[in-house]
């Protein structure tokens, strides 16, 4: 069975695939609560056969490879390193996370291009994938919740408030009327964004959603998108049955 992790800057996201394709079990670890214990408990009675990682935090990756190494007795994967996703990218070489690139990946090969990726996470990322299966690049723009603490952190009188639907575009009261800026305003955003870049690569281009928060963007926005919230663990077990199983195409 495959480990596939996702490390990002809120949570570390997981899932076990077995040798069909099949996801077998899912799980989430905050990435400020990481501890061995818990990834040990997460994968008690698996039979680990190899560990995939991409992560966007290169401390937590170095923590987990010797915990991994330490559980199953197998060194880990790390997308980057010993696999690169075999996608051609016109982005500027060694500025692009690996998760952008393996969310692209996965969906050059199971939708057809033109393609925007739309992930909310702790940040919002576009990825753009043109018609002949090039990345051409994205965007990177505040995710609702770091917007929310930043105005905590950075006001004397806003209060924390936390994300959630909105009661209506006018807010009656502060916390309501952050909320609404927020929420509103970043799906407004998005869809500008959206019709610029369908403006450049083509109206029909199909729009994926993933992330934590993508149901709020895609409500507040109304950008025709299809979710799919595991599509970078998806990405990472496809990667690892066409290109890591594959001896000449490790680096």
């Amino acid at each position: 069975m495959l480990l596939a992790i996702d490390i990002g800057n809120t949570n570390i996201s997981a899932a076990v695939f077995s040798a069909n394709h099949t996801a077998l079990k899912h799980f989430d670890i905050a990435a400020k609560n990481y501890s061995r214990k818990k990834l040990k408990d997460k994968l008690s009675n698996l039979q680990i056969t190899d560990t995939v990682i991409c992560s966007v935090v290169p401390d937590l990756t170095r923590i987990l490879s010797k915990d991994l190494l330490n559980l199953t007795a197998k060194k880990p994967y790390i997308i980057g390193k010993e696999v690169i996703v075999p996608l051609k990218s016109n982005y500027r070489p060694g500025q692009l996370g690996q998760d952008r690139l393996v969310n692209a990946y996965y969906a050059s090969l199971f939708y057809r291009p033109p393609l925007i990726v739309i992930d909310s996470g702790t940040a919002i990322t576009f990825d753009i994938i043109s018609k002949d299966k090039t990345y051409l690049g994205g965007l990177i723009i505040p995710g609702m919740e770091i917007s929310l603490k930043s105005l905590k952190e950075r006001t004397a009188l806003l209060p924390a408030v936390r994300l959630k639907t909105p009661k209506g575009i006018i807010g009656q009261d502060t916390q309501n009327s952050i909320l609404s800026g927020i929420v509103y305003g970043t799906g407004g955003s998005c869809k500008e964004i959206t019709g610029k870049i369908k403006k450049i690569i083509g109206k029909n281009a199909i729009v994926l959603g993933t992330g934590g928060n993508i149901s709020l963007i895609k409500k507040f926005s109304q950008i025709k998108l299809i979710i799919d919230r595991q599509l970078t663990l998806k990405g990472i077990n496809l990667l690892y049955n066409n290109e890591i199983k594959r001896p000449n195409n490790l680096i």
